[in-house]
């Protein structure tokens, strides 16, 4: 259920549930966390998914079983934010609920034109994961933040463009290029030039 492959020193990781809307199992967030731990040698990271949802969030049986308030989410999005290279979340589709720390801890956010971003855990009784907040708000500002964990808005992409929440929407077909084309510059460079830069923003 997490496709894991390497070109180079470009690591591509990709969701692989879509018949369950990429919805995440506490397996599945195990994997992500190794695939991402283990990219030793790696320069460029890119999250995404198969279909037309990037991530519905949490498996809902295993959400009802505790995942929502795993740390593994918390693990997860850890690993991403210090990723020594470049990290690219090449989002296929609507993002939702703790999934969107996978996004929020990558370095730039690329999304197709339907995509919706919610986050809805104060309706269903639950924090947000402890980073998500901060992360957003750095991104979108703590207004906007409050309307989407708080006011349970959903955005589509255009308005997420305009908060800052992705950096560019890309054609469904040209969003792996996309990504690609981000990555060149940092696959030719020295490792601690890209973690240097990394450290000065």
């Amino acid at each position: 259920m997490i496709d894991v492959r390497d070109e180079g020193g470009l690591r591509i990781v990709s969701l692989n549930r879509p018949d369950k809307a990429n919805s995440l199992t506490s397996e599945m967030l195990e994997s992500l966390c190794t695939a991402v731990g283990d990219a030793a040698g790696t320069r460029v990271l890119i999250l995404t998914g198969e279909g037309k949802v990037f991530s519905a969030g949490a498996d809902l049986e295993e959400a009802r079983a505790g995942l929502a308030t795993s740390p593994l989410w918390e693990r997860l999005s850890g690993a991403i934010a210090a990723f020594p290279g470049l990290s690219i979340a090449a989002l296929n589709g609507t993002l939702a609920g703790g999934a969107m720390g996978m996004a929020l801890a990558c370095d730039m956010r690329l999304a197709v034109p339907n995509a919706k971003f919610f986050y809805p855990v104060m309706k269903l009784g639950f924090l947000p994961q402890p980073s998500d907040p901060g992360r957003m708000s750095a991104l979108i500002g703590p207004a906007r933040t409050k309307l989407i964990l708080m006011g349970g808005q959903k955005i589509m992409a255009e308005e997420a463009l305009r908060f800052g929440l992705v950096d560019r929407i890309v054609e469904p077909a040209e969003l792996m290029d996309a990504a690609r084309a981000l990555s060149e510059d940092v696959l030719t460079a020295k490792p601690e030039i890209i973690s240097g830069i990394k450290a000065l923003i």
